[in-house]
């Protein structure tokens, strides 16, 4: 974050080197004091009557060290410098602690800036929420009839709301008072007759005739009152959709004494309903015509006296007089119309939007979230700033870091500090030379009181001699050392008339030689000489003017071919830039808020804001203000880090030693994770002995960072030791049989195989009968010749 406020610096540093490098204050053309100290703070009056005779080269508007080099005494030079006075600078308080007028939040409290023309004077704001602030909260209510079942719900608000705030304040004052809308036509109903009376005729029921605003409970500590105030209240009905809250809200700022705000708490000032709101110039459907005033106008009976002949007030009025008053404005409405209200807040400074449930039953945590922001957010606003006078700020929120361009912190814990480098720059000089203006936090009673003097003008300028025999015989006036020569008068003494020619004199409107070059131009081109004066022509283009015509209004730097950016005005042929502006042509932006995330970090808190825009400087983030990032750590992973250091006393930052100063979150162990709030984030993660741990965080009412954690990791069990021993043994049983059983399978396959081959080459066999001749059989037989047998 603190690359911008580097290259910024730098920026204004070259700037400041290549103004004296080429001596800013002899350049411009200055020819009085008054003008000389205009140019640049570092410029100087030489007003020594003869200072400078025979020496065309030397100018009276210098450098202060040129100036007493040339011989110009310290009593005759005039070179205001800018002081900074703190005139009340009391310590920041801890806590309210009953007494809240010796309570302070910001400091110092009153300053006494003196400057002179384009300087600036630096000092630091410090704002710290006090604990313990007492809280003044006024409860205006919608009582048209669509909120009657909210109006029932509210009459047992009280005890219950008391009670939740006293969380946060142990001095708690409560008020009521209610609005339907303007009644008369055509916001009223008017036919038939018995409808102005009770403007439910129509749909059969009673209820109570139609009212502007009425202002029921000021402010009381006896909660009792408000339950039983608020019990008598009854509905009544309006014809149109919108209703007139912005006329009761008006009333229940400005009635000081009515209502019974407390100059040292804080107000709160809660308006509920569920339609939308008319606003200024709304009243011409009933021919008013008469603007708003902001006045309190509450009669004897506490009901506003001019809402048929007042108009609705405007949103302006509004941010005025919630300034003015100090009042924190949150609008509880329901649904459909929340969307309305949010653009609303973005135009009122210290404005908050909750929904409301349709019955009102969320009203309670709706307050305490509300107020639970308001509390967490410090901002800046400006009352009564010259326009001669530009402030830029540099905010040190969390961390110790440092914001540019910022005027706000958010996310704060009650008792935090934060800072505010603010910058004061005249640039230009008003005719009222001291004016008082105001820097108070948004809601804040306290304030910081400055009061600037514009040192514009010469002190010797208070020894003027109008006609002056110095100036021949009369014909100028001398001041400062110099003759400002009566209208058609010419000369260092007001010598020559302007019909006057005098060649020999025509040196004098020229740049001698000697000066480093060749003798330039008469005049630069741009004027004639009379009586060793320049005469400047007119230019179509713009102002031409200086003692050699040199400079203009119109010879600048461009960007997109306007002169300066178009944010800065061009003085002799330098850019004046606008105060948010910045950069040789003036098209680089101081303003930050365009860098700012939806959750109030510049640049998401992963780039530098450069010129207005965001240069994503953390791998993996893109977008216009860096808020797009698919790579880059959660919520639960920054936690993570808290959670072990915090709880379990490991971790890097435990190693570090950084536990304390980085991790401000208050760690609750619980058994198990609940449902707290609709913006608590679950979270899990393995720790190092491979165990899952498990995390919510959220912030409570009062902005406190909260972790609430399991007290029982979920670890992993180790291996039963027989159970292995059996699988493993098991295991090889099972593979050993199914081996065997798959050898035998194999084998029975290829001996059926080979069985079947045989049979089947068997079976294709085909034998032939054959006799061998060398084959004797087993038997032989032998006849005997001689034999003869029996007879």
């Amino acid at each position: 974050m603190r690359g911008p406020v580097t290259e910024i610096n730098h920026v204004r540093c070259s700037e400041g080197k290549s103004l004296l490098s080429s001596n800013v204050c002899t350049s411009r053309g200055a020819s009085t004091c008054k003008q000389c100290l205009a140019v640049h703070p570092s410029c100087a009056w030489c007003f020594q009557e003869d200072f400078g005779q025979g020496v065309a080269s030397l100018s009276r508007c210098d450098l202060k060290s040129n100036l007493v080099a040339a011989g110009c005494p310290l009593s005759a030079l005039e070179s205001p410098t800018s002081k900074l006075q703190v005139v009340e600078d009391r310590p920041l308080s801890n806590k309210a602690a009953g007494a809240t007028q010796d309570v302070t939040q910001i400091k110092p409290q009153k300053l006494h800036i003196t400057l002179r023309p384009d300087d600036a004077k630096r000092f630091t704001v410090k704002v710290r929420q006090v604990e313990d602030y007492p809280v003044d909260l006024y409860y205006l209510m919608d009582l048209s009839y669509s909120m009657n079942d909210d109006l029932f719900r509210l009459r047992t608000l009280g005890k219950g709301l008391a009670e939740a705030m006293s969380r946060t304040t142990s001095n708690l004052r409560m008020g009521f008072g209610a609005f339907v809308d303007k009644p008369l036509s055509p916001y009223m109903y008017i036919s038939p007759k018995e409808a102005v009376k009770n403007p439910c005729y129509s749909i059969n029921t009673t209820c109570l005739p139609q009212f502007g605003y009425k202002h029921v409970l000021s402010l009381t500590e006896e909660v009792g009152r408000f339950t039983e105030e608020v019990k008598k209240q009854m509905v009544s009905r309006n014809r149109d959709a919108p209703e007139g809250g912005f006329d009761a809200i008006i009333q229940a700022a400005v009635c000081k004494e009515q209502i019974g705000w407390r100059p040292g708490a804080s107000h709160l000032l809660i308006f509920t309903s569920d339609a939308k709101t008319h606003v200024a110039l709304d009243g011409r459907l009933a021919g008013i015509v008469h603007p708003n005033d902001g006045q309190c106008h509450l009669n004897s009976d506490n009901i506003y006296s001019m809402s048929t002949t007042m108009d609705y007030p405007s949103l302006a009025l509004i941010t005025e007089k919630m300034s003015e008053n100090n009042i924190n404005l949150i609008f509880a409405v329901t649904n459909p119309v929340v969307p309305l209200y949010q653009n609303y807040s973005e135009l009122i400074p210290g404005t908050t939007v909750g929904t409301l449930s349709n019955d009102s039953g969320n009203v309670i945590q709706l307050i305490l979230n509300a107020y639970a922001k308001i509390r967490s957010k410090v901002e800046l606003e400006l009352q009564g700033v010259p326009e001669e006078l530009s402030l830029s700020f540099n905010a040190t929120c969390l961390n110790g870091e440092l914001i540019p361009g910022l005027k706000s912190c958010s996310g704060l814990k009650i008792g935090d500090t934060v800072s505010f480098s603010v910058e004061a720059r005249a640039r230009g000089c008003p005719k009222q030379k001291k004016k008082t203006f105001i820097i108070k936090p948004v809601g804040f009673k306290d304030s910081l009181s400055i009061t600037v003097t514009f040192e514009c003008d010469c002190k010797c300028q208070t020894k003027t001699q109008p006609n002056s025999p110095k100036c021949h015989y009369g014909n100028g006036t001398y001041e400062c050392g110099i003759c400002l020569c009566h209208p058609g008068r010419l000369g260092p003494h007001c010598e020559c008339a302007e019909g006057d020619y005098n060649p020999t004199e025509q040196d004098r409107c020229s740049r001698p030689a000697s000066t480093g070059g060749p003798q330039s131009a008469i005049c630069s081109g741009r004027g004639d000489c009379v009586c060793g004066q320049c005469v400047c022509h007119s230019s179509d283009f713009g102002k031409v003017w200086g003692k050699l015509c040199e400079c203009d209004d119109f010879n600048c730097l461009r960007y997109k071919g306007e002169l300066c950016s178009g944010h800065g005005v061009c003085n002799c042929g330098f850019c004046q830039c606008a105060p948010d502006w910045q950069g040789e042509n003036c098209n680089c932006s101081r303003r930050t808020d365009t860098c700012m995330s939806s959750l109030g970090l510049l640049c998401s808190g992963r780039g530098h804001c450069v010129c207005g825009a965001c240069d994503c400087t953390q791998p993996g983030a893109y977008g216009a203000t860096c808020d797009k990032c698919p790579t880059c750590p959660d919520a639960c992973t920054i936690k993570k880090e808290c959670v072990e250091c915090k709880h379990f006393k490991r971790g890097k930052l435990f190693e570090d030693n950084t536990c304390s100063r980085i991790c401000k979150d208050e760690i609750e162990l619980v058994d198990k994770l609940g449902f707290h709030d609709t913006n608590a984030v679950n979270c899990t993660y393995k720790d190092e002995n491979d165990c899952v741990e498990r995390f919510q965080y959220y912030e409570d009412a009062n902005g406190k960072s909260i972790l609430r954690v399991v007290k029982e990791p979920d670890c992993p069990k180790g291996p039963d030791i027989l159970v292995v021993l059996l699988s493993v043994a098991g295991a090889i049983l099972f593979l050993g049989l199914a081996a065997l059983l798959i050898w035998k399978l194999l084998v029975t396959i290829h001996d059926r195989r080979e069985f079947a081959k045989f049979e089947e080459e068997r079976a294709r066999a085909k034998w032939e009968t054959g006799h061998n001749p060398l084959y004797k059989g087993a038997t032989s037989t032998f006849t005997n010749i001689t034999y003869r047998g029996k007879d």
